[in-house]
């Protein structure tokens, strides 16, 4: 039987061995995976649902949150024959509780809550923002706290110093629309579809980044993002220039996110004195960004860590080593425990 977390004292580590199953349904990804003890991926499977929403050009929540009712139980078998486990021999199941849409947020949530029960284990919430900082240590169990988290993704931009397990301070987020938010909306605009931010990055490839001088919003300002004016002066410029190339406009568009991102991931590495910066979000999949930061943090003497692409994009695994690592320093959560749409990440300071 594996060992059952209770909770206990503030700051006082709770052993928890064997498996967790984690499930993530936040928006359009149906996934579960099994994960040893926070690090080691047992199995990750997830069904994605890019083609059902893109004739919509972006996600439609009914939509979607019907599609996990029909995915999840095929998916989850897969993850547990794959991980060759059965459920009662599992230590937790966890699944992600917010942010998100919340018809899908209760889907997984409600059949975590069911299987915890069904099988005597269990039960984790976790914070979906949180499970993408712990994306990067799945791949590099070796990275240790403090580090400067760069989290982009179609509804979040923000710069993290993860102080700790479970001790997080923001250092910064976006006051309008998040990167990726951003770059559906232009892809949208430029006709070249959706999900905007692979689009964009294909297109991109081989044009000129400097052909445009788009604004670089608050750069070298403290560090809260803002990309709706970029957004709008993109616009702006395609309408007055109809004849211009899609694809340098492209360029040029991706390079002014690029730039402010990393920017104000060296200037955070700067004031925390932190020895290592990692990626995360489903931004983090794009070219450029990859290849910026990760020169960028070498250049300065800083650790970079950049995730695969398959951890970049919402996924179980990250699920379930946050439940992992939650269910060490918290112990199980309520059953009561509902799905929030607006979740915040639980900081410090």
């Amino acid at each position: 039987m594996p060992a059952v977390a209770v909770a206990a004292p503030r700051g006082m580590l709770v052993p928890v061995d064997g498996a967790i199953l984690g499930i993530e349904t936040s928006c359009d990804e149906t996934a579960a995976a099994v994960v040893v003890e926070g690090r080691e991926v047992r199995s990750s499977v997830v069904s994605s649902q890019v083609d059902l929403h893109a004739r919509f050009g972006g996600v439609v929540p009914e939509v979607a949150s019907r599609a996990h009712v029909e995915l999840l139980t095929p998916v989850l078998a897969q993850a547990l024959v794959e991980a060759g486990v059965d459920g009662p021999e599992l230590a937790a199941v966890a699944a992600t509780c917010g942010p998100g849409l919340i018809g899908s947020l209760l889907v997984g949530v409600s059949s975590a809550k069911a299987l915890a029960m069904a099988w005597g284990v269990p039960f984790v919430a976790v914070n979906h923002l949180e499970a993408h900082l712990y994306a990067s240590l799945l791949e590099a169990p070796d990275l240790e706290p403090p580090l400067v988290v760069l989290l982009v993704s179609g509804g979040h931009t923000m710069l993290v110093l993860m102080e700790g397990h479970g001790a997080y301070r923001l250092l910064g987020s976006t006051v309008d629309d998040a990167a990726g938010e951003a770059f559906d909306k232009v892809a949208r605009f430029l006709g070249l579809g959706y999900p905007g931010g692979p689009a964009i990055d294909k297109v991109a490839t081989g044009s000129d980044p400097e052909a445009i001088r788009f604004p670089r919003a608050m750069i070298g300002e403290g560090f809260d993002f803002s990309f709706s004016g970029l957004k709008t002066a993109v616009i702006n410029h395609v309408r007055r220039h109809p004849d211009a190339g899609t694809a340098d406009v492209a360029a040029s568009f991706q390079a002014a996110v690029v730039d402010v991102l990393v920017d104000k991931t060296r200037r955070a590495l700067h004031a925390t004195g932190a020895t290592a910066a990692c990626l995360g979000g489903g931004v983090a999949a794009n070219s450029l960004l990859r290849e910026r930061f990760a020169a960028a943090c070498s250049e300065d003497g800083v650790r970079p860590f950049v995730p695969s692409r398959a951890m970049c994009t919402d996924n179980a695994a990250m699920v379930a080593a946050a439940g992992w690592w939650r269910l060490r320093r918290d112990g199980p959560s309520p059953l009561d425990t509902g799905a929030t749409a607006g979740l915040r990440l639980p900081v410090i300071g």
